[in-house]
C-alpha cells in the first residue's frame, strides 16, 4: 500500500482529470478500502481543497473551485507549458510583468531537475518594431472589468482619451462619455484592444485599452448582435489592414504583381503573408498586399532589386508617385543640384501617403 502523502496525491491527480469520481471506483484505483478513501478526502480538505460529495447510489466526489488557492498538482507537460506562458506574459501588455516573473520563480524552485533544464533553455524576449519602444500597456483592472462587462452583456460607459496627435472637439471641454455594448477582448501587434458596437455611432468600432477609462456603475444588459462576418479574428484582421467597412473580405484592400529579379528563396523570408513564385533560379512573382498603393510601392522597394510590375494600373500609378517624390527629396538634399522640372497642372499634394 502507498505511503499516506503518495496515495494524497495520487488521490489529487485522480480528481483532477475528471469532473466525478464514484468513491467505490476511486477506493478500486488507488487499492485502498472506501473508509480509507473518506479519510484521505478529509486530509485534503484540510490542506484547502475543496473536495465535495456527490449524492447519489453509488456517492462520489468532485474537486470544486475555493476561496483560497491550495496546492497545486500539474504533470510534466502542464508544468512545461505553464512556464512558457508566464515568460510569454511580458508580450501581453496586460501590465502583469511583475507578478508573471514572480509566479515564474516559485514554479521553478519545485521544478525536478529534468524539468528545469527545459525551461532554462528558452529565453523569450518581447520585441516591439524597431524605433516605436513596446506597445502601451493596458491597465489589468481595466482588462478584468472589460472581460466582466463582455460576459455578463452590460452595456459600457467610458472615457476614451483620443491619440495625442488629434485635436480636441472643444478645447477646454471634456468630451462626453462614450456608450457600447462591449462583444470582444483581443490582442492585436502587441496591443489590447475592445471590439464592442458603438451605441452613439451606431456602428462597430475598435477601442485601445490603454485609452479607456470605464465608468462605474455600468449600463443595462443587452442581447448581443452578430458580429460581421460571425468572427472576430478575421473581423480585426479586415480592420486593421485598413477595409473600412464591416462586410469587407478581410484581405488587404490594395494587391499588387511584380516581378522580382531575385531568387525566391530569398524573397520568400521577408514576404509576409505575401505569396512568392520561382519563374527562374534569379527571378521570381510577388503577389503582395498592402493598405494603400503608396505603401505596397514602398514594401516592394524595399527588396532592393529591380522589377517589372503585372499590375493593377493603381500599383504602376504609385511607383510613378513615390517616384517623383524620392527625386525631389534627393535634389533638395543635395545643394546646386536642380530638382526634376515641373509640369503645369500636375501634384502631389493628394496623394495617398502610407
Amino acid at each position: 500500500m502507498r505511503k499516506t502523502s503518495a496515495r494524497l496525491l495520487a488521490l489529487l491527480s485522480l480528481l483532477q482529470a475528471r469532473r466525478e469520481w464514484p468513491g467505490a471506483l476511486l477506493a478500486e484505483r488507488l487499492d485502498v478500502s472506501p473508509r480509507t478513501v473518506r479519510r484521505d478526502v478529509d486530509r485534503l480538505r484540510e490542506l484547502g481543497y475543496p473536495v465535495a460529495a456527490v449524492k447519489g447510489p453509488d456517492g462520489g466526489y468532485r474537486l470544486g473551485a475555493g476561496t483560497e488557492l491550495p496546492p497545486l498538482l500539474f504533470d510534466d507537460d502542464q508544468a512545461v507549458a505553464l512556464a512558457v506562458a508566464l515568460q510569454t506574459a511580458a508580450m501581453t501588455g496586460a501590465g502583469i510583468e511583475e507578478a508573471a516573473a514572480r509566479a515564474l520563480t516559485t514554479v521553478r524552485q519545485v521544478l525536478p531537475a529534468r524539468l528545469r533544464h527545459r525551461i532554462d533553455a528558452l529565453r523569450i524576449t518581447a520585441v516591439d518594431r524597431p524605433g516605436n519602444g513596446l506597445a502601451p500597456q493596458a491597465d489589468t483592472e481595466v482588462l478584468l472589468a472589460l472581460s466582466t462587462a463582455v460576459r455578463a452583456r452590460e452595456t459600457l460607459r467610458f472615457d476614451y482619451r483620443a491619440p495625442d496627435h488629434a485635436p480636441a472637439s472643444r478645447p477646454g471641454t471634456p468630451p462626453p462619455p462614450r456608450r457600447a455594448e462591449p462583444h470582444h477582448l483581443v490582442t492585436w501587434g502587441g496591443r489590447w484592444y475592445l471590439v464592442a458596437w458603438d451605441l452613439d455611432r451606431e456602428d462597430w468600432r475598435t477601442f485601445r485599452v490603454d485609452r479607456l477609462t470605464p465608468r462605474i456603475p455600468t449600463g443595462p444588459r443587452f442581447t448581443p448582435r452578430e458580429l460581421p462576418g460571425g468572427d472576430v479574428t478575421a473581423y480585426v484582421a479586415t480592420r486593421f489592414r485598413g477595409a473600412h467597412h464591416p462586410d469587407s473580405a478581410p484581405d488587404w484592400p490594395c494587391r499588387g504583381e511584380v516581378v522580382l529579379h531575385r531568387p525566391a528563396p530569398e524573397v520568400a523570408g521577408f514576404a509576409h503573408d505575401g505569396v512568392v513564385e520561382e519563374l527562374a533560379p534569379d527571378r521570381c512573382r510577388l503577389t503582395l498586399g498592402s493598405w494603400s498603393w503608396p505603401s505596397l510601392a514602398a514594401l516592394i522597394g524595399r527588396f532592393d532589386a529591380d522589377f517589372e510590375i503585372v499590375g493593377p494600373p493603381e500599383l504602376s500609378a504609385a511607383f510613378a508617385r513615390l517616384g517623383r517624390r524620392y527625386a525631389q527629396a534627393a535634389a533638395r538634399s543635395t545643394p546646386g543640384t536642380p530638382g526634376p522640372p515641373h509640369r503645369p497642372g500636375t501634384s502631389d499634394a493628394h496623394a495617398d501617403t502610407p
